[in-house]
């Protein structure tokens, strides 16, 4: 059987959160169940992807839902929906459309790279991404004078990536574009409440299965029926580049009924303790402030935020990071924010018998990167 230890992939202590590059997200017990039922027998796929549909699309509160390979995913193949509807003839020529509409308005502090730029999503689905305002101001007026005639949806992006200090948030976004007749998609990859986006009225919204759901690698689409449609309409076109398997399906159906199911309070719980355990082990590190951060999207999520004095310690919160990426166990932090200054560690994928390894592992990063002056003492 092949393994990690047999290829020799190194083992990753996950402090970074549900990301795609180390693999989205352990798989419980009864995903793995489902999926290794589902790989034991063959199925009419599109019809299992229509009744997949349908359980999540009670679970969102939308009219019709659609399973799909992720949120990048989700994102051409909202953009293709928007673009060519389901017309068989114009969903066989994207990405190359030459009609109109095809503009996908995008407010400039959203237009981010979240591992691909989002303006590639927009591409592959046959849009035409365009920016509008600037990346710390948009107003409403600056969104209302980018809508012509050429505009076939606006992209609302929530994410840790993008800037929303300065952006229109997304009901006024949602306001707007009914006054012109023109859809709203968001990126809600990331995103845990099931519901939310549905209800303040967005015509598309595009969830990763792999992350907050702890799915395995997959995602899905949720609105109107008619759009819905239309994404199912791109399994002809882009989407067959970017199709999800049977035991993907149910793996993901299987999460999303526990996610429902979860004891919520429970699992906060369990995060605050990790977080309260990391900071009473790493409280004492030298000229290097240790504290809580709160969600930089306002989810229900506590951190523990790292800030070390590049001054007085003699390296910076990006050395840290890549000393510890290249540790022996890997450890992965948030570093998006290393170059400010800061680097976080998330609960969320960690064991409790993860703790103390990764409190040794950073203790062990200051030592080797060689904290400056004779009064500095890492145990």
């Amino acid at each position: 059987m092949y393994t990690y230890e047999r290829l020799g992939v190194p083992r990753v202590v996950n402090a970074s959160g549900k990301m795609t590059r180390l693999g989205g997200s352990v798989l419980a017990p009864d995903v793995l169940r489902a999926m290794t039922a589902a790989g034991g027998a063959y199925v009419d796929l599109d019809e299992l992807k229509v009744l997949a549909g349908a359980a999540i699309a009670a679970w969102t509160g939308a009219e019709a839902a659609w399973v799909t390979s992720g949120a990048a995913a989700g994102i051409a193949v909202m953009t293709a929906a928007v673009v060519a509807g389901a017309d068989p003839a114009r969903v066989a020529r994207l990405p190359n459309g030459d009609w109109e509409p095809r503009s996908v308005l995008i407010q400039a502090g959203h237009w981010v790279d979240f591992g691909a730029p989002v303006e590639q999503m927009v591409r592959l689905g046959g849009g035409r991404p365009v920016a509008v305002g600037a990346t710390n101001l948009v107003t409403a007026e600056r969104l209302r004078a980018a809508l012509t005639g050429e505009t076939a949806a606006i992209l609302f992006v929530q994410s840790h990536h993008a800037v929303q200090h300065g952006m229109l948030a997304l009901d006024p976004v949602v306001e707007i574009a009914r006054e012109r007749g023109v859809p709203v998609l968001v990126d809600a990859a990331a995103e845990d409440d099931l519901g939310r986006y549905v209800a303040a009225g967005v015509d598309l919204v595009a969830y990763s299965g792999g992350k907050a759901f702890a799915g395995p690698t997959s995602g899905f689409v949720a609105g109107r029926a008619a759009l819905v449609a239309a994404c199912r309409a791109q399994e002809r076109g882009i989407a067959r580049a970017m199709k999800v398997g049977k035991e993907a399906v149910l793996g993901l159906l299987a999460a999303l009924e526990a996610y429902v199911g979860r004891d919520e309070a429970a699992e906060h719980d369990r995060q605050r303790a990790i977080v309260s355990e990391i900071l009473g082990a790493l409280g004492d590190l030298p000229h290097t402030r240790v504290a809580e951060a709160p969600d930089e999207v306002g989810r229900r999520i506590v951190r523990v935020a790292l800030s070390p004095d590049a001054g007085a310690l003699g390296f910076t919160a990006t050395d840290l990071a890549r000393a510890l990426a290249d540790g022996t166990p890997r450890v992965m932090v948030r570093a998006h924010r290393a170059a400010a200054g800061t680097i976080a560690l998330d609960p969320r994928p960690l064991a409790k018998a993860d703790v103390p390894v990764l409190v040794d592992a950073i203790r062990a990063a200051y030592r080797r990167l060689g904290a400056r002056g004779s009064q500095l003492t890492i145990a």
